[in-house]
């Protein structure tokens, strides 16, 4: 145990909080990579239409919340699947056992592990495990962003190369843009749509990869310069919005605001062309 937050309030100690996380991430990635060769159908229920759920998602759930309990022991919890509650304390977690449940469930390897830790309003540090391709991306305030992956065996065994991650510099009309149709189609269609239609041709291009945690990363790594999405929840983007931030680039709101934390909609981007992709959401913003 590591004891309590008090205690580790320097830049060393926060440090090895980090890697005491990134090591409960990868466990519970590990966990669903070893579900997924052996997932069938039958093992899926559905919340909502088109929103999906399964033992996988509550299993990786359990095993993240324990962990994280005994380090920090007196933090609370928001997690996705309401395993662990939070009762207003200072300190809290904000945990997704499984981003990107409808691509596990289809075998699209792109579904991650989300942890971030929070006090008050403030992120304090975040970790996203892409289980798929074994990519660690983590950042802690104030500290940069990191992206670790694993080495290529060789003689002396495995090992792990750590780099720091920073946003790309492409202006609007070269951009590769992120974006995401939401479960809510009934309330999101008519701005979405509208949305991408302005988009279309006038950017570099548009994709959606279907895990919130993953292409917020994405930006941090310059592999995609910005993204948007609503009808998200804390748990989805927490985690990722902080790398995105030490990585260099801006979120916010698609109000702008950069107090986003507790809402359901984040506009994230390598700052380059930020005021004016928020331009292009308020043109429609009516619709929602």
């Amino acid at each position: 145990m590591m004891g309590t937050m008090e205690t580790r309030n320097g830049t060393e100690d926060m440090g090895r909080l980090l890697q005491e996380v990134e090591a409960a991430a990868r466990r519970a990635g590990e966990f669903l990579r070893r579900e997924r060769e052996h997932f069938t159908p039958e093992r899926v229920e559905q919340k909502h239409a088109h929103d999906y759920v399964s033992d996988v998602d509550r299993g990786s759930e359990r095993m993240v919340v324990d962990e994280l309990r005994r380090l920090v022991p007196e933090a609370g919890f928001v997690t996705e699947e309401g395993l662990a509650s939070y009762r207003g304390e200072e300190l809290y977690w904000v945990v997704d056992p499984l981003d990107g449940t409808t691509n596990f469930i289809h075998g699209l390897r792109t579904f991650a592990v989300s942890i971030a830790l929070c006090r008050g309003r403030e992120k304090e540090l975040g970790v996203v495990y892409d289980a798929a391709t074994d990519e660690m991306f983590s950042a802690r305030r104030g500290g940069g962003a990191w992206l670790t992956t694993r080495k290529t065996e060789t003689a002396e065994g495995e090992g792990y190369v750590r780099k720091p991650l920073k946003v790309s510099n492409l202006p609007f009309s070269q951009a590769l843009l992120g974006v995401e149709l939401p479960y809510d189609a009934q309330a999101y269609a008519p701005f979405g749509l509208a949305l991408l239609h302005d988009l279309y041709g006038r950017v570099g291009g548009i994709r959606m990869n279907g895990s919130a945690a993953i292409a917020l990363c994405h930006v941090a790594a310059g592999r995609l310069d910005g993204w948007l999405e609503k009808y998200i929840g804390r748990h989805d983007y927490m985690a990722g919005a902080l790398i995105v931030e030490e990585a260099g680039g801006r979120v916010t709101d698609f109000e702008g605001s950069a107090d986003y934390t507790m809402g359901n909609n984040i506009v994230a981007t390598n700052g380059e062309f930020h005021n004016q992709l928020l331009d292009e959401v308020r043109k429609h913003r009516s619709k929602l």
